[in-house]
């Protein structure tokens, strides 16, 4: 059984090809929001994924969050998911997205800053009976 508290942190080098400007989200070569909630559930997926069976995994179903503040090329992001209520098969987590500050500014004493926080729901499903509604 699932217990809250599980976490996991995913972690993303800005490239060219993340930004607004590539994925058509927007016009300028920053990180996409898009992008940003797609690194937010995948550290989700993978805070629960080692507790199910082989047969099960979970999908997203919902996303509520903020897109705080712009992350340039080179930069890099970790988005971490916590799980914060198990309901049957419906998880809830709480994301956080922060960009870290590079050698030099971490050196001039820099932490790191939130870039975007929110909600996130993923359902448990079963792999084999889940695609075959497709």
């Amino acid at each position: 059984m699932l217990q809250t508290g599980l976490t996991h942190t995913s972690v993303l080098k800005v490239e060219d090809a993340h930004t607004a400007a590539n994925i058509g989200s927007g016009d300028m070569q920053v990180l996409a929001t898009p992008i940003m909630m797609a690194l937010m559930e995948n550290a989700a997926m993978l805070a629960v994924d080692q507790e199910l069976p082989t047969e099960q995994t979970t999908v997203g179903s919902y996303i509520n969050c903020t897109h705080l503040k712009p992350s340039p090329i080179g930069a890099e992001i970790m988005a971490t998911a916590q799980l914060v209520k198990v309901d049957g098969r419906k998880l809830d987590f709480h994301v956080v997205a922060m960009q870290m500050p590079t050698e030099d500014e971490e050196k001039a004493g820099k932490e790191p800053v939130v870039i975007g926080e929110g909600e996130h729901t993923r359902y448990i499903v079963d792999r084999e009976r889940f695609l075959s509604k497709l």
